[in-house]
């Protein structure tokens, strides 16, 4: 059964969601389109390594990037509630998206999904969460990465395309949220690749932090 916490209370992960494409200096940065509606994919439940724990870089990749992003825990399911999205929303933590980005160029070009540029072991990193109350306005915080001592990414969640309540309109009217559920909600520019050796240090307005180092 796969958990995160959080405070000091375990809850079992349901499904995880990620945005892609989701803040406009990042499309740039990838030289990709702009989306027209929140990109959605997904992460496999074996994919999530809770802070304190070691990146294994998978084998079949060379070019490894972090992305760090604003993770949502849902606390409510969300039929019923769509009227009062962010609601749902039981706690806030900070993640990296790790994404084997050799492998997604590749699959990519075939028309192929990214499952495994995107859901290795390990490639869902979090924190443990803060309650939703602790964070005094989520639509207007900061969060960083720093990778051995150097600042690599800093993100303005005011700049995402889609904001937090349109991102959880769209996945409680197409998917439906359950209680359980974690949604990465995009990465800012500044995403590169990680190295064996590699220390990297997430916070999230002060109230929030993480550790991970890479095998």
């Amino acid at each position: 059964m796969t958990q995160i916490y959080l405070e000091d209370r375990a809850v079992r992960v349901n499904n995880i969601y990620c945005i892609g494409r989701n803040y406009a200096a990042h499309i740039a940065e990838l030289k990709n389109e702009a989306p027209t509606e929140p990109v959605v994919f997904m992460k496999p439940n074996n994919s999530i390594l809770r802070s304190g724990g070691t990146i294994g870089l998978p084998a079949y990749s060379t070019s490894v990037h972090y992305e760090c992003e604003l993770v949502l825990l849902v606390g409510k399911d969300s039929d019923g509630l769509e009227s009062d999205i962010e609601n749902i929303v039981a706690g806030y933590g900070v993640g990296l998206d790790l994404t084997a980005r050799d492998i997604q160029s590749r699959l990519k070009e075939k028309g192929l999904p990214w499952t495994k540029a995107k859901g290795f072991r390990g490639a869902a990193c979090v924190s443990d969460f803060t309650a939703a109350g602790s964070l005094a306005d989520p639509q207007d915080c900061t969060f960083t990465l720093t990778i051995n001592g150097g600042l690599r990414q800093q993100g303005q969640t005011a700049l995402m395309v889609y904001p937090i309540a349109a991102v959880l309109q769209e996945l409680a009217t197409t998917y439906g949220l359950k209680a359980g559920d974690l949604v990465f909600t995009g990465t800012p520019a500044g995403v590169g690749e990680l190295h064996s050796g590699d220390r990297a240090v997430l916070d999230l307005g002060g109230i929030v932090q993480a550790e991970f180092s890479v095998a």
